[in-house]
């Protein structure tokens, strides 16, 4: 391709002038200083001025939306937290309701132990509820001879005696279940106390 002459622009003649304003340098990627504006003050001045107003308010929109997005990403891990709280609170209500529509099945299995019922494949069907259950941690308490506690035990009966400091379970017509602090069902017992 060859060129005319008469077409050429006095800047084609003194030859193409570039200009490197990357912050970053290419070649050692260190932050560049930031050049000092040509003293003659011209149009190469004030487009280094408009260039630099660009860049404090690029910077300025990067920090904003910087700001913005820790905060959505805190939010995000702070909703994750809570589904997953509530998930695991949920488990425990579906647990809690299986294990409940299950006792009167344990409380059976108990009673055939204590009559000497509880022998061959049956027996073995009753252990393996029984470590079932215990595995998906369902608990057993209320005994004779512990306090009454209002919270965990329900009294049937009550009864006085001598001797004794503070109401007291005598014996236990129902044992309580529990998962973890969640109640299933409270024990039923006797109570002996003071006049």
């Amino acid at each position: 391709m060859t060129q005319h002459p008469e077409r050429e622009t006095p800047e084609e003649t003194e030859g193409i002038r570039v200009h490197d304003r990357r912050r970053i340098d290419p070649d050692t990627f260190e932050v560049r200083e930031p050049s000092a504006p040509a003293p003659e003050g011209g149009a190469e001045g004030a487009e280094g001025a408009a260039v630099e107003a660009d860049l404090s308010a690029t910077e300025t929109k990067v920090a904003e939306l910087t700001d913005d997005l820790r905060r959505v990403h805190a939010e995000y891990a702070n909703y994750r937290k809570r589904v997953e709280r509530d998930r695991e609170a949920a488990r425990e209500v579906v647990i809690a309701g299986v294990l409940a529509d299950l006792l009167p099945v344990l409380d059976d299995i108990e009673r055939a132990r204590e009559h000497g019922e509880l022998q061959g494949a049956f027996k073995t069907v009753g252990e393996n509820l029984e470590q079932v259950t215990a595995k998906l941690g369902l608990e057993r308490f209320g005994v004779a001879d512990e306090p009454f506690d209002p919270t965990v035990h329900e009294a049937l009966t009550s009864e006085q005696r001598d001797g004794i400091d503070e109401p007291t379970v005598v014996s236990v017509f129902q044992p309580g279940y529990r998962i973890g602090e969640r109640i299933i069902r409270p024990a039923r017992v006797a109570v002996a106390g003071t006049d």
